[in-house]
């Protein structure tokens, strides 16, 4: 952090140095113009109304701290990396291209660091077209033209690469011991594309994806229990001895309808994705998921808030031009806004013979895993680990009047499995979860969260989204 906050305040500088107007609106380019916006929005008093203008108002405060935090083009990166592994800051950059034929492209890029030195640095890019007339093909001169899509699809080209220093690791499978607890770091680096293909109709959309993998693991011998490899081998955790680069294809489908007059809103997810690990390693294994969400809202009019897929996962907007939600918004109805969930995931891995699934490629309930995502939360972060996982979820959560926040209630029940023959509705275990959320408008969710009910005690999470509120997750670590 020490090494980050130099990064911090220089970039600051800069940004301050190249926001003040130097030439006219009229010659100033696209980026010029977006700094200036933001020197702007910084300097609430430096407009005409400079003599009355009270920079120190709560208004104007809450002004700046959002623009600290979600201005275009440049803002303070903060979020919760990998569970145990801490707080994030660093700087981020987000930038869009608009061309004649209604495409825009959207550029993110970010850096962040914890204080136990884990980090994680990315570039996402975006690529969609604007609202407009259907894309059409020419089937050749004086013959019709015909739609190509019923909407326009969307493409994004990223890599990241995330260095965690302190993960846990107690075994495969759903019969291990909190005593079997180890310790362990993981670099990795993704490099890809991915295409979301609307059909139109139905919310129905087609997915695909091309990923690059490189993990590396590490030992952990700063922590009150063993290092990994102490206690364990590549017998019992396929790939702790060495990781093979991996090539990841992957192909799905999603569907988002709005049923019974918007009293019932559905997002599925069918995926599958073959992991190919390079130069014969023993370690290819193919995954397939079902996650299926059944949100249930206090009330039709009220426009919930979700991930948008235009939006990268530094901008709560897309273009500076369009304001993020307020962050002073809050409920002004007791039964208005809020919604009732229902989740089922199902995650199923399988490898061929002389193949193992590698274990930090699997998935984990308990805590939350390596993507943040709450799963059984009553138990210790990476819990249980098996290359198929089953969780189901019913929660509610509502606003509070006059205030940003949000009150939250969960049951989690899930379990995870050695075999895919495994995964039924017996001896599930079980979680409950009860706490506060804070929507503040386009700043990161923040989760204060007691759970109970495992046999193992209880956890309290507090966790700040890895992405703004609104905008698009980044690429899964497993």
């Amino acid at each position: 952090m020490k090494r980050l906050f130099p990064l911090i305040l220089f970039l600051t500088g800069a940004a301050g140095q190249a926001q003040t107007p130097s030439t006219a609106p009229g010659n100033e380019g696209r980026v010029a113009s977006d700094f200036r916006r933001e020197w702007q929005q910084l300097h609430p008093c430096s407009g005409e109304s400079a003599g009355t203008c009270q920079a120190a108002s709560l208004g104007n405060l809450v002004d700046i701290g959002q623009t600290l935090f979600t201005g275009q083009p440049l803002h303070i990166a903060a979020g919760s990396l990998a569970p145990q592994n801490g707080f994030g800051v660093g700087a981020a950059f987000v930038e869009h291209t608009d061309f004649p034929n209604e495409w825009r492209l959207t550029y993110n890029t970010d850096a962040v660091a914890s204080p136990n030195g884990s980090w994680r640095a990315g570039f996402y890019l975006k690529a969609y077209r604007l609202a407009g007339g259907k894309i059409v093909v020419v089937q050749g001169p004086g013959k019709k033209q015909s739609p190509l899509f019923h909407t326009a699809p969307l493409f994004n080209v990223y890599a990241e690469a995330d260095s965690l220093n302190k993960l846990y690791y107690y075994g495969l499978g759903p019969n291990t011991v909190p005593a079997g607890q180890s310790a362990f770091g993981i670099t990795e680096t993704i490099a890809g594309a991915s295409a979301i293909v609307p059909l139109g109709a139905g919310g129905i959309s087609f997915l695909g994806e091309i990923n690059g993998r490189v993990p590396r693991l590490r030992g952990d011998h700063g922590e009150s229990v063993p290092s990994i490899e102490q206690i364990y081998t590549n017998a019992t955790s396929p790939g702790l001895s060495s990781q093979p680069a991996f090539v990841e294809p992957g192909i799905g489908a999603r569907m988002e309808p709005t049923l019974f007059a918007g009293y019932l809103r559905l997002n599925y997810l069918a995926e599958f994705q073959d992991y190919s690990g390079v130069g014969g390693s023993g370690s290819s294994f193919r995954r397939w998921t079902a996650d299926l969400h059944h949100q249930i809202p206090m009330d039709t009019k009220v426009r919930l808030t979700a991930a948008s897929d235009q939006n990268g996962p530094d901008s709560c907007a897309p273009t500076p031009e369009v304001a993020c939600a307020s962050p002073v918004h809050v409920s002004s109805a007791m039964n208005h806004e809020g919604a009732i969930d229902f989740r089922l995931l199902m995650i199923g891995s399988a490898a061929s013979a002389g193949n193992a699934v590698p274990f930090y490629f699997d998935p984990t309930v308990g805590g939350s895993d390596i993507n943040g995502q709450a799963l059984l939360p009553s138990y210790p972060d990476y819990r249980f680990r098996a290359p198929n996982v089953m969780l189901l979820t019913e929660s509610i959560e509502h606003a509070v009047p006059k205030l940003p926040l949000g009150v939250y209630f969960s049951v989690d029940e899930g379990k995870a499995a050695l075999t895919r023959g495994d995964i039924d509705f017996g001896n599930l275990q079980r979680s409950y979860t009860a706490g506060v959320t804070v929507h503040a408008g386009g700043l990161p969710l923040v989760y204060l969260l007691f759970a109970w009910g495992g046999n193992e005690g209880h956890h309290i999470t507090f966790d700040v989204s890895n992405v703004l509120l609104g905008a698009s997750a980044r690429p899964s670590l497993f």
